[in-house]
């Protein structure tokens, strides 16, 4: 079994973790220049999963304000796919919401971006809006998501099941 480790995002994971931005949407992504910006920011916490050779394989960034985490980034490189890396990328983001004593998780994501819309979907986040034209590379619109109240029973056993059958990788939590 492949092991994997979620670690705190440094300025030295900067450039691998733009390679795979830049891979995985190509005609507009952001910049190195944003995720430095974002590393130095007190509201944001960046995590990137890396695998036994320190390569990093998948990250997530989001906001943590008043009572609300807003996602603002998730990536995953194609080899790494299928590995329930994102997953585990989201457990982790909902982790630090409870220790932050956040209640609610929002993110937008592109209305053709299925798989991410099934994710977000498992672990209960619901359609709440369209914000039109919404991508400046193709004009396509994002689907606002939010989560219920994270310490409701039904998410709190939704992400308890969840964290129960994650089991394709081992993953360490650093």
């Amino acid at each position: 079994m492949d092991k994997y480790t979620v670690e705190k995002m440094q300025t030295d994971d900067v450039s691998e973790v733009y390679e795979i931005e830049a891979l995985i949407h190509p005609n507009h992504h952001w910049s190195k220049e944003s995720f430095f910006n974002e590393l130095a920011n007190n509201l944001a916490r960046y995590w990137c999963v890396k695998d036994m050779n320190n390569k990093i394989c998948a990250y997530i960034g989001y906001w943590m304000i008043f009572e609300e985490a807003h996602i603002t980034t998730l990536g995953v490189h194609p080899d790494y796919r299928h590995l329930q890396l994102a997953q585990s990328l989201m457990i982790k983001t909902i982790e630090d919401c409870y220790n932050e004593m956040i209640k609610y998780i929002t993110l937008e994501v592109r209305e053709s971006n299925k798989p991410a819309i099934a994710l977000y979907e498992k672990f209960l986040f619901e359609s709440i809006g369209v914000r039109k034209n919404y991508y400046q590379d193709n004009g396509e619109n994002a689907i606002i998501m939010f989560t219920q109240n994270i310490w409701y029973d039904k998410f709190k056993n939704n992400f308890k099941t969840i964290k129960e059958n994650i089991n394709k990788v081992d993953i360490v939590y650093a």
